[in-house]
């Protein structure tokens, strides 16, 4: 039985699709699939409370590894940070976390007063009671390294913290920012890029928590988003895949960091609308689901999701990213 092909289980060929492309073809590799899956529940996450999202990465971002946001300028990643700052520090009984946050707001975009509004349009109930605001917003600690050697230190200051304090979520807004402001050619960005990212995910191990990241996007080099073993590759014709003249960004800080994340949220936008893109994942197939940004954050509008395929999934759009939502044309004229 744990030899069989999963095409000779009698399952859905729409499922059975999706295991191919993680490449399970036996029962044995399901069942080591479920086993995952199970040991990721056991070891905890913190909902985003975006439901298609959190049913797709099995209960929302999980402590212990990495998980990474990358996407163009604008286009939601500290929107999501706060927003999942503020979920860390809520209360148990309202479903957080109850404790601090580390955030390392390296671009100087973390908003205090953002925060609260999505606190106040989120959970009324809570951030409507005297000096609640103010509790909330005093439960994360903001760190603005300059350099790599200040964020090195901010490294070591965390792990004491660890310890220390009820620290539920580290947030690094962004890890790109950061490398390469300072390393101008390839080798030298990767031997720095390598020692932090060992320590980070050894911090991550360390305290069980989620560790979120942000990255940038940089210009596409011939078929390097083919480049990536955790991407199945298709085999579907040319025509099946179309390319627009827009898809020819993908993440920065190269394969090495991409291989180092567990998992991979893209934000894009495209013809004018967004959308949150699983690139990658153990346990879930390549998904997008389109969102917009209100006064209580990103959401989602279809928990369904939409199945890609092939290097699309990487492809990174920003077609139409100056079509701004009407909730933000109102703030930028206050």
């Amino acid at each position: 039985m744990a030899n069989k092909l999963i095409n000779q289980l009698g399952l859905p060929k729409s499922i059975a699709n999706i295991f191919a492309a993680r490449n399970i073809i036996t029962a044995k590799a399901l069942l080591l699939m479920e086993q995952r899956v199970r040991n990721e529940s056991l070891a905890g996450h913190l909902p985003t409370r975006l439901k298609g999202l959190d049913e797709a990465l099995c209960g929302g971002i999980p402590f212990g590894v990495l998980t990474e946001l990358v996407g163009p300028p604008g286009i939601g990643k500290t929107q999501f940070c706060l927003k999942l700052s503020l979920l860390a520090s809520l209360p148990v009984n309202c479903g957080g976390l109850e404790g601090r946050v580390i955030y390392i707001d390296v671009e100087s975009k973390f908003s205090s007063k953002r925060l609260i509004e999505i606190g106040t349009k989120s959970f009324p109930e809570i951030f409507h009671k005297k000096g609640m605001a103010q509790e909330m917003a005093g439960r994360i600690m903001i760190l603005r390294p300059t350099s790599l050697s200040e964020f090195a230190e901010s490294l070591h200051r965390i792990k004491v913290s660890l310890l220390q304090q009820q620290v539920k979520l580290l947030i690094i807004d962004s890890m790109a920012a950061l490398v390469l402001g300072e390393h101008d050619s390839g080798a030298s960005r990767q031997q720095a890029l390598g020692w932090h990212v060992s320590f980070i995910k050894s911090l991550a191990e360390f305290s069980r928590i989620p560790i979120v990241l942000t990255n940038q996007v940089r210009s596409q080099i011939g078929d390097e988003s083919l480049m990536y073993s955790f991407q199945a590759r298709s085999h579907s014709t040319k025509e099946d895949t179309p390319v627009t003249f827009d898809s020819h960004l993908v993440a920065a800080l190269g394969i090495n960091w991409a291989h180092a994340v567990t998992i991979r949220l893209v934000l894009e936008s495209k013809s004018g609308q967004r959308f949150i893109k699983l690139a990658k994942s153990p346990i879930s197939p390549p998904l997008a689901f389109p969102f917009n940004i209100t006064a209580s954050g990103i959401v989602l509008l279809d928990d369904n999701g939409i199945e890609m395929k092939g290097p699309e999934i990487n492809n990174i759009h920003c077609q139409g990213q100056n079509a701004l939502s009407n909730y933000e044309r109102v703030r930028h004229q206050l």
